[in-house]
């Protein structure tokens, strides 16, 4: 273990600064597995901050999975494993916030879509229409179409048979859930945006449908960029109002997760 840890910048999130050092230190097998953490004591005095700041960067790492505590001994390094997934979101605000999730999908969405017109049985199909006529009639009754979104979203994912896929999907939910409360909520503003999401989706469905994957692929891909560019475009009213208020659970669910 080396000397004197790698100095920090003075200012915010000092606790943040201290758990990365220490963190890249097990990252990079100086220290090991097994490896006793220096005390509280020589952390505060390494670092030149304070008990408190000390504390609250163990907590981080515990958290991350890196270290354990033994009791009446300390804090030992552990074997991960796999690496949780976390987000830092301390920089992002409700609108980058959005359109980032929305990237995340994109990725994710274009490809669930391809795979899933490989995979899809009769029985599919007839889900994901299903879905959409849900969307259709949840927004005719004056809903938000959040719920069914998603469900339709979750139908082409379970078509698509990928536990790993799925498993992501489910895990990004909680987030994802957040962005699409605020684009629906943008696009409800304006019938043209909600005859564009009605559209992509019978497109993405028709491909599907037909067993092209190439076509799916870019329809869900479009789709996705169709809802950046309606964020985009959002009247700047709408960010100043609804759409910072609906987008507030996503920031936080984010930032829950540092």
């Amino acid at each position: 273990m080396v000397a004197r840890f790698k100095s920090i910048t003075p200012g915010a999130h000092l606790s943040d600064q201290v758990a990365e050092v220490l963190a890249a230190e097990i990252r990079a097998g100086r220290l090991a597995v097994g490896e006793k953490l220096p005390t509280e004591a020589a952390l505060v005095e390494q670092f030149s901050v304070s008990r408190t700041v000390v504390r609250e960067a163990v907590s981080r790492l515990k958290s991350l999975g890196l270290v354990d505590s033994r009791q009446g001994s300390g804090m030992y390094v552990r074997d991960a494993g796999f690496s949780p997934l976390n987000f830092d979101a301390k920089s992002a605000v409700s609108k980058q916030a959005v359109i980032q999730m929305v990237e995340v999908r994109r990725a994710l969405e274009a490809e669930v879509a391809a795979l899933a017109t490989q995979r899809c049985t009769p029985t599919d199909v007839q889900r994901i229409r299903r879905s959409i006529s849900a969307l259709e009639q949840a927004v005719l009754a004056g809903g938000d179409g959040v719920d069914e979104d998603i469900q339709f979203h979750r139908a082409i994912a379970e078509a698509a048979r990928n536990p790993f896929l799925i498993g992501t999907l489910e895990y990004l939910g909680q987030f994802l859930r957040g962005a699409t409360r605020v684009t629906r909520a943008n696009e409800a503003r304006r019938a043209d945006f909600a005859r564009q999401v009605q559209d992509e989706h019978e497109m993405i469905a028709r491909a599907i449908e037909a067993g092209d994957p190439a076509v799916a692929r870019l329809a869900a891909s479009r789709h996705m960029d169709n809802a950046i560019q309606r964020i985009e475009q959002a009247d700047p009213s709408f960010w100043q109002q609804a759409g910072v208020q609906l987008a507030q659970p996503l920031v936080r669910g984010l930032a829950s997760k540092d």
